[in-house]
C-alpha cells in the first residue's frame, strides 16, 4: 500500500534548494525523536533519590518528580498529533524539540524541587508534540510497503528499547558525572536533531478543516491525565482512596470528552477512527504490549532491589537482554509479516511475552533466570510491537495522524494501568496467604494479560478471514 506523500507547505519553500534529503537519515532520525522522548519516562527512576537528596526534597516527593512526565505526555498526544494535521507535522515536530531543549535546560539548572517538576511537566508536553508527528512523518518518507514495515520496526524498537534502558543509563550517569546529566545531555541531541529534521525530513501539507477542538482537545487531555496519575497513587495502598477519586474524574472527563465529539465541527478523534477496524485492533494491541510487558520488567526491577539487594546499575544490567532482544524481534517482524497478517505476527509476539513472563516465577528459586525471562519477554514485544504499529497506520491519508496519536496514547496508558495494577496486586498481597503472595503473582498477572491478548488477536485474524 502506498502512501501520499507530500504536497509542498510554506515550511517546505523555506528549506535551502541545494538541500539532499535521505529517506534513511531521515528514519533513523524519526527513531532517535522516539527513543530520546520515550527515555524521559523512565530515565530518572533510578536517579531520583539523588536528585531528591542535592535538592533538599523530601523522598515521598519521588511520586511527583517520576511520574508527572507520564502525564504531561500521554495526555497531550492526541493534540500533538492534530495540531500536527493543522499546522504541519514537521513544524509542530520543530516546536517540540526547541521545547524539549528549554525544558531540559530548566530541569538541568533547577535550584529546587518546583522548578525540577516543571521541566518535567515541560518535557512530556514537549515529547507529545514530537513522537506523533514523528510517526506521522515516518509514514511519509516510506512510500513502498516493505520499506515502510522496515522503518516501523526500527521505531518499535526505539521505543521499547528506550523503556527499558532508562532504568539503567539513569543509574550509570548519575553515578559517573551526577543527575543533572540526565538533562544536560538533552540539550545537544536537541541541537542535532533539529539540524538534521530541517536538512533531511519532508513535510506533509497542513490539513485544511474547521475550527481546532479546543474543548475536545482539554477534556480528552485531563481525562488521560487523571488516568495516569490515578493509576500511578494506586500503587501504594495509603493513596488508594485519593487514587480512586481522581480515576472518578478521569471517567467523568471522558464521558463529556465523548458528548462535546458528537457536536464539535472537526473532532478531535473522528468517528471514521473509532470505526476502523486496523486503527482500533492496533491500538488495542499497543495497550496490552506495554501493559503486560511494562508491569513484569517493573515489579522485576523493584524485586532485583528489594529481595535480591542488587544496586540500580547492577539491576538494570541484569535486565539488559530485554532491551537487545526488543531490537532482535523488532527486526525480525518484517520477515514475519510477509507470511502472516500483522494482527497475527502481534497475537504471536504477545503469546512470547507471556512464556517469558512466565519464566518469572522461577526467579526467586533460580535469580538467573531474570535475565532469559525478560530477553524472551522482549523478543516477543519486538515482534507484536512492529504488528501493532503497522496494523494502526493501514488507515486512510486523512486518518494518519490521528492514528499516530491514537497508538501512542494506548501505548503509554497500558504501561500506567498494568504497571499500576500489578503493583497493586504485589503489595496487597505482600507478607499474606496468597498463593505466590508478592512478585510471582505480579508475574502471573502480566502472564495473564498478555495471554488475554494474544488470544483475541488470534482469534480476530482468524474471524476475519485475514490469515
Amino acid at each position: 500500500m502506498k502512501k501520499a506523500v507530500t504536497a509542498v507547505s510554506a515550511d517546505d519553500r523555506t528549506a535551502p534548494m541545494h538541500v539532499h534529503r535521505s529517506p534513511h537519515v531521515a528514519v533513523i532520525t524519526l527513531c532517535a525523536v522516539q527513543f530520546v522522548d520515550v527515555l524521559g519516562t523512565t530515565i530518572v527512576i533510578s536517579a531520583a533519590p539523588a536528585m531528591l537528596a542535592d535538592l533538599g526534597a523530601s523522598a515521598s516527593a519521588v511520586s511527583l518528580v517520576v511520574p508527572v512526565y507520564a502525564v504531561f505526555f500521554g495526555a497531550l498526544l492526541m493534540l500533538g498529533a492534530r495540531l500536527g494535521d493543522r499546522f504541519g507535522h514537521r513544524r509542530v515536530l520543530q516546536s517540540g524539540l526547541l521545547l524539549f531543549a528549554a525544558a531540559s535546560l530548566a530541569a538541568a539548572a533547577a535550584p529546587g524541587l518546583a522548578v525540577l517538576v516543571t521541566g518535567r511537566c515541560a518535557l512530556g508536553a514537549a515529547a507529545a508534540l514530537s513522537v506523533p508527528t514523528a510517526l506521522r512523518l515516518l509514514s511519509a518518507v516510506t512510500e513502498e510497503e516493505d520499506a515502510r514495515r522496515g522503518a516501523l520496526a526500527a521505531w518499535s524498537a526505539s521505543g521499547a528499547a528506550a523503556g527499558a534502558s532508562g532504568l539503567l543509563l539513569g543509574g550509570v550517569l548519575t553515578d559517573a558525572v551526577g543527575w543533572r546529566s540526565l538533562f544536560w545531555i538533552n540539550l545537544p541531541l536537541a541541537a542535532a536533531l533539529l539540524v538534521v529534521v530541517r536538512r533531511h525530513v519532508p513535510t506533509t501539507a497542513p490539513r485544511r478543516a474547521g475550527p481546532l477542538d479546543v474543548p475536545g482537545g482539554l477534556l480528552l487531555a485531563v481525562a488521560v491525565a487523571a488516568l495516569v496519575l490515578g493509576a500511578s497513587m494506586l500503587e501504594r495502598p495509603d493513596r488508594a482512596l485519593a487514587g480512586g477519586a481522581v480515576l472518578m474524574v478521569a471517567v467523568l472527563c471522558a464521558g463529556w470528552f465523548t458528548s462535546v465529539e458528537r457536536r464539535a465541527a472537526d473532532p478531535l478523534v473522528p468517528a471514521a477512527a473509532i470505526g476502523d477496524r486496523a486503527l482500533t485492533t492496533g491500538a488495542a494491541a499497543s495497550l496490552a504490549n506495554t501493559a503486560a510487558t511494562s508491569s513484569a520488567v517493573t515489579v522485576a526491577t523493584v524485586w532485583l532491589q528489594d529481595a535480591q539487594g542488587r544496586s540500580p546499575t547492577v539491576a538494570g544490567l541484569t535486565l539488559l537482554p530485554f532491551s537487545v532482544l526488543v531490537v532482535l524481534g523488532a527486526s525480525r517482524a518484517k520477515a514475519v509479516m510477509r507470511r502472516h497478517t500483522p494482527r497475527t505476527t502481534a497475537g504471536v509476539g504477545l503469546a512470547v511475552v507471556a512464556v517469558g513472563n512466565g519464566l518469572l516465577l522461577g526467579a526467586p528459586t533460580w535469580p538467573w533466570l531474570v535475565p532469559v525471562a525478560v530477553g524472551v519477554s522482549g523478543l516477543g514485544l519486538g515482534l507484536s510491537s512492529v504488528a501493532a504499529t503497522t496494523e494502526g497506520t493501514a488507515v486512510p491519508e486523512p486518518l494518519q495522524g490521528t492514528a499516530a496519536g491514537m497508538l501512542n496514547t494506548a501505548a503509554q496508558l497500558g504501561t500506567a494501568v498494568g504497571v499500576a495494577a500489578v503493583l497493586l496486586l504485589v503489595t496487597a498481597t505482600e507478607d499474606t496467604d496468597v498463593p505466590l503472595a508478592g512478585p510471582p503473582l505480579g508475574w502471573v498477572a502480566s502472564t495473564a494479560i498478555a495471554l488475554t491478548a494474544a488470544w483475541w488477536l488470534l482469534r480476530r485474524g482468524k474471524a476475519w478471514g485475514r490469515d
